[in-house]
């Protein structure tokens, strides 16, 4: 389990980063109960800390406890370098859809607004969506391009610029008058809505009080935020990105499908010749796994019908034996389902219809030849209840051998069960879907 604390600090360097960030906020997480690891990543303008709890720690949990401790490491980090903030709850596996937008006539900053402020909202709103990002693109800004000549002759610092726009970029309110039995709101709006605006931000006045602004010593453009990265997709040249990710826990098939569904309601309302082309999608990956189990059930249930078939030339006892096969998954499915268990490809994948058939097989094969032993001996066809009979002491004949044969099998993963760490995460859901599956067979 991890809570991962993001801090963007623009411009500093990575040595930077991590003498004015990164360590002020390890030093503020380290202590926190169930800890078992504290790591840091710092980057040219980021940093990410990355607290790890134990496997059993429920995730909520965690973030209340890095939240309890982020007041302290808010304090530790200077104001002007950043502010931490907690990631989202996703993980390593959490990017479930990855799509590019395109439009032949919309630059890269035009693509990368729509995707910031059309797309990803509405996505946010996804039920098992926590966070949309964008990648490549360029963010638009509102920038003030300064001539130090003009700075110069008319006596301004940059400080002094910095200040006029800090204080001229907002609305102030006066209360309210009242007049005639009505009550009128008093307010000054100072807020920059345009270019315009900008360039007519007053920062101070010549001796003969003539107002300096900021078209005179400069000039204010939409321009680029400094970036600190590209995306290029097939070697064709920059294109936009944008990752949804899926909320800790989630069902990533069903919540794929409803972010497709979202962006197809959403198309109609985007500029005329937008694309949303799709390059990841973990539905497909969840179908194709879907796919090979189904395509693994079948063909293991026919090849038994076949060898058995063609052992024993009895077709009705190929097709019981193979009716384990399905009976067998369902168990196992119905139980990681009982406790919340997901199937993957290394679950699901590695089943072996051979170790669920075997006991079956034996029986089977056992009961048919006693059928035909009696049938023999017997002077005339063999009644339901015979049959009945001998099947039964044919079963018992093998049970013990066939259930000492499906006890060695599940002996072989039960050591499994025991890996931990990331060993653990990755085959004991296997050991565990084959165990139950031989259960399922048992029975």
């Amino acid at each position: 389990v991890q809570v991962q604390i993001i801090t963007a600090a623009p411009a500093l360097s990575p040595v930077e980063v991590e003498q004015y960030v990164s360590v002020p906020v390890e030093r503020a997480m380290a202590g926190l109960p169930r800890t078992t690891e504290i790591r840091s990543i710092s980057k040219y303008g980021l940093s990410v800390v990355t607290v790890v709890f134990e496997d059993e720690t429920d995730i909520y949990f965690a973030r209340q406890l890095v939240n309890e401790r982020m007041s302290d490491a808010r304090d530790d980090v200077p104001a002007q370098y950043g502010r931490p903030e907690l990631g989202p709850i996703s993980s390593g596996l959490g990017e479930i859809f990855q799509f590019t937008l395109k439009n032949d006539r919309l630059s890269a900053m035009q693509l990368e607004e729509i995707l910031d402020w059309q797309i990803a909202p509405q996505l946010r709103t996804v039920k098992g969506i926590v966070e949309v990002n964008s990648f490549g693109g360029e963010e638009r800004q509102y920038q003030v391009v300064l001539d130090p000549k003009r700075l110069q002759a008319a006596g301004i610092s940059v400080a002094q610029v910095v200040e006029a726009l800090e204080k001229s970029n907002a609305n102030a309110g006066g209360g309210y008058i009242q007049h005639n039995r009505e009550q009128f709101v008093i307010g000054a709006s100072g807020l920059v809505k345009d270019i315009d605006d900008l360039r007519r931000v007053v920062i101070g006045a010549t001796p003969q009080g003539v107002p300096i602004t900021i078209a005179t010593v400069g000039d204010a453009r939409f321009g680029p935020r400094l970036r600190r990265g590209a995306a290029t997709q097939d070697g064709k040249g920059e294109v936009v990105i944008g990752v949804a990710l899926m909320l800790l826990g989630e069902n990533s098939r069903t919540v794929t499908t409803a972010v497709k569904d979202k962006l197809v309601a959403l198309q109609p309302s985007l500029p005329e010749g937008t694309r949303v082309e799709p390059f990841y999608d973990r539905s497909e990956l969840v179908d194709r796994t879907v796919h090979t189990v189904g395509k693994n059930l079948v063909e293991g249930a026919l090849l038994v019908i076949l060898v058995l078939f063609l052992l024993l030339g009895d077709l009705r006892a190929g097709v019981v034996v193979a009716i384990v096969i399905p009976l067998s998954m369902l168990f196992a499915l119905i139980v990681m389902n009982a406790f919340g268990w997901s199937g993957n490809l290394m679950s699901l994948g590695a089943i072996d219809f051979g170790l669920l058939v075997d006991g079956a097989v034996i029986i089977v094969e056992n009961a048919v030849r006693r059928l035909a032993e009696r049938q023999a001996a017997s002077e005339q066809p063999l009644t339901s209840a015979e049959r009945l009979e001998t099947v039964e002491h044919a079963t018992l004949e093998v049970r013990s051998a066939s259930v000492f044969g499906e006890a060695i099998i599940a002996i072989v993963y039960l050591p499994i069960l025991a890996l931990v760490g990331i060993e653990g995460k990755l085959f004991r859901p296997m050991a565990t879907t084959v165990l139950l599956a031989l259960a399922g067979a048992f029975v």
